[in-house]
C-alpha cells in the first residue's frame, strides 16, 4: 500500500516545507531559488527587496454539474463557485509556503488551470511566484508590508512595474479576483434564417457576455475593498471556454490592489533615451 502523502494544516506537503526550510534564507551560505528574469531580479533588489524562494500552490479539483436551458443566458454559479475556490485554494497554499520562509510578500505571481486528460471535469489550478523580504536597508522607513489579513503581499506585476510601483510611493495589498462562469443562450432558428446577410447586433449575445464581465468584475472590485485598496492596477480580464463547449465560458477577473506609502507618491518623470543603433 502506498505511504499517505502528509501536510500541513493548509494543505501544503511537508515535502514543500522541508525544501523551503532547506533554503534558510539570510543565514551565510544560503540561496534562493526565482523564476524572475534577470532584469526583474535585479529590479527587485533595486526597490529594496531581496528573493527568498520560488513558492508555489496547488490544488487539483473537480469542478461539478450544472445544466443550463439551451435557450437561456444565465450564470451557472455552480462553475463560477468550484472555479473560484479552486484558485483560492492554491493562492492560499502559495501564501503559507511565503509564510514559512518569513517573507513580507509575492511578486511574479503566475495562476494557471490545466484541465487533465484523466478527466475532462477535473482540473489543477496552479500559483506561483517568488517570496520576497525588506532588504533592511531602510530605504522604505517603517513600513509595514503585510496586508490587513496579516498575508504576504501578492502581486502579478513583472519585476519592472513592481520596481516603479515602489518608488512611486504605492505597495501592493494581494492579487484580486473575481470569477463567472455564464451560459450563452442559442439563437433560435428563426432569428438566425432573419439575420442572413444582414449587419445587426446580436443584442442576446451582447447583453450576456456584458453581464458576465461585469459580474467577475464587481467581484474582483469587492475583494480589493475588503483589503481597504485605493484601486486596482494591472487588470485583465480573460475568459476561457475549457472543457463546456461553445457557448459555456468563464469570464474572469485578476489585478493588483494597492495603497500609498506616503502622502506625496510623487512619481518621477521619465527619462528620454535616444538609441545610436
Amino acid at each position: 500500500m502506498a505511504d499517505k502523502i502528509a501536510h500541513t494544516a493548509e494543505g501544503v506537503p511537508e515535502d514543500a516545507m522541508r525544501r523551503l526550510a532547506e533554503l534558510k534564507p539570510g543565514a551565510p551560505g544560503s540561496i534562493f531559488t526565482s523564476d524572475l528574469s534577470v532584469n526583474e531580479f535585479l529590479l527587485v533588489k533595486e526597490a529594496g527587496f531581496r528573493p527568498l524562494g520560488l513558492v508555489l500552490g496547488s490544488s487539483i479539483y473537480h469542478v461539478g454539474l450544472q445544466v443550463a436551458r439551451w435557450g437561456k443566458s444565465q450564470e451557472l454559479d455552480v462553475l463560477s463557485q468550484a472555479m473560484y475556490h479552486a484558485r483560492e485554494l492554491a493562492m492560499t497554499r502559495m501564501e503559507a509556503e511565503a509564510d514559512a520562509l518569513g517573507a513580507d510578500g509575492i511578486v511574479g505571481v503566475r495562476l494557471e488551470v490545466e484541465f487533465k486528460e484523466f478527466g475532462s471535469d477535473v482540473a489543477e489550478f496552479i500559483a506561483i511566484g517568488t517570496a520576497v523580504k525588506d532588504d533592511g536597508t531602510g530605504q522604505h522607513g517603517d513600513v509595514t508590508w503585510r496586508n490587513n489579513k496579516n498575508q504576504p503581499f501578492t502581486s502579478d506585476l513583472s519585476g519592472q512595474d513592481f520596481w516603479t510601483l515602489i518608488r512611486a510611493g504605492y505597495a501592493p495589498l494581494g492579487m484580486v479576483m473575481g470569477s463567472c462562469v455564464y451560459h450563452i443562450a442559442h439563437q433560435r432558428f428563426g432569428a438566425m434564417m432573419g439575420n442572413i446577410g444582414k449587419n445587426v447586433e446580436l443584442e442576446q449575445f451582447t447583453q450576456a457576455l456584458y453581464d458576465a464581465r461585469e459580474l467577475a468584475m464587481a467581484r474582483m472590485q469587492a475583494e480589493a475593498e475588503a483589503l481597504h485598496a485605493e484601486g486596482i492596477v494591472g487588470v485583465q480580464l480573460r475568459n476561457h471556454s475549457h472543457t463546456w463547449g461553445s457557448h459555456t465560458t468563464e469570464f474572469f477577473a485578476l489585478g493588483t490592489a494597492v495603497r500609498p506609502l506616503r502622502p506625496d507618491h510623487r512619481i518621477e518623470r521619465p527619462t528620454m533615451v535616444l538609441s545610436l543603433d
